[in-house]
């Protein structure tokens, strides 16, 4: 195995060893509080343009499992562990992990102090990187770490979006209650399984996808997914679900879908210090006082500053620091919330979320 370094724009330094991958990997360095699930983390287009830092020490140790993935490729640029696993032991496994990210030319580093990776970016907030297993220079990686481009102001989601529509399932459904337009931002495959389970036929559009197109497949509902990058950096997609609200179609937004649908309704967006990224924020639904635990992968944030209260209303607070976690249109069928209810890995309180969504479509079709 070879030595790697990690280098931040602010000049501090990590070493490794790389058990996959091999050269200069550029992203945002970030941290996942989550124990197991990455697998589903490493194939969420939510990270696209991020290094993970593991903070539970062992990774790998249940290898990798075809059914589990949630999109059609990694999309992480590196995976920073304590220690991978050297054994994989599960009987669903296929390959292991170093085989995984080795096959998809991702790098993969451990035998790192991720405590200290983790309390750094606590402290200092998440921050360009880049990790090599080639020049390991470190005042030569600092520097190219300081140039190398942010996340702030780009448009990611573009690439992880799907090129062409489709339908899900494939094939389509003939038993299906809903047909659900979703503008696929960097979906993840566990959002179409649940709307499938729960009776939608699901036409997914790439996210330059116009309003008029999407109108045309005459659908139920709208759904907003999941994506990576600055919300603000891509105001054509905003600009499409502005138009889509005057449609006053029943709609469902998730984290990235959330920042599109908050934008749409006349609010903005911040980075904030280091992102909520984890299966286990406490989210308190502001309608009923109950807390959920949930899973969070975003990086920007609604300001609430900037909600117009006679258009929406915060449904739903994270607990841990009070930031927007969902909104609610006062007077159309439009929710969304900034967490993960799919969880795919994390809890599975906020399913109700979907269910909500169901019959939001259902009292929609009783009147029109």
């Amino acid at each position: 195995m070879k030595k790697a370094i990690i280098a931040l724009e602010d000049g501090t330094c990590f070493t490794g060893r790389a058990f996959a991958g091999s050269g200069e990997f550029y992203g945002e360095l970030v941290f996942n509080t989550s124990m197991t699930g990455y697998q589903e983390i490493l194939t969420d287009p939510s990270y696209n343009g991020q290094i993970i830092t593991m903070t539970y020490p062992l990774i790998g140790n249940y290898g990798i499992t075809p059914e589990d993935i949630e999109s059609r490729a990694i999309f992480a640029k590196g995976l920073v562990v304590g220690e991978c696993s050297r054994i994989a032991s599960n009987w669903r496994s296929v390959m292991t992990l170093p085989d995984y990210l080795e096959k998809a030319g991702v790098v993969g580093i451990d035998q790192v102090d991720t405590r200290a990776v983790t309390i750094h970016i606590r402290d200092k907030g998440a921050m360009k990187c880049v990790i090599s297993t080639t020049d390991l220079n470190a005042e030569s990686l600092v520097a190219k770490a300081k140039a190398s481009e942010g996340l702030v102001g780009r448009d990611l989601s573009s690439e992880t979006s799907t090129k062409k529509p489709y339908i899900y399932p494939e094939g389509g459904k003939k038993d299906a209650e809903y047909r659900v337009a979703v503008i696929d931002c960097g979906i993840k495959l566990n959002q179409l399984r649940i709307l499938d389970q729960l009776g939608c036929e699901c036409h997914v559009f790439p996210n330059n996808a116009t309003a008029e197109e999407i109108l045309a497949s005459r659908p139920d509902g709208l759904f907003l997914s999941n994506g990576p990058g600055d919300p603000a950096g891509v105001p054509q997609i905003v600009a499409t679900v502005k138009n889509l609200v005057e449609s006053k179609l029943p709609t469902f937004g998730i984290c990235f879908g959330h920042q599109m649908l908050g934008q749409a309704l006349g609010a903005k967006t911040y980075k904030l210090k280091f992102g909520h990224r984890g299966g286990n924020q406490p989210i308190q639904d502001l309608r009923t006082g109950k807390v959920e635990i949930a899973s969070h992968n975003h990086g920007f944030c609604v300001d609430p500053d900037s909600i117009d209260p006679a258009v929406a209303e915060i449904s739903h607070m994270n607990l841990n620091d009070h930031t927007v976690a969902g909104l609610r249109h006062k007077t159309l069928p439009m929710f969304c919330v900034q967490y993960h209810p799919e969880a795919s890995p994390g809890p599975h309180d906020p399913f109700y979320l979907f269910e909500e969504f169901i019959a939001l479509m259902r009292e929609n079709k009783k009147v029109f």
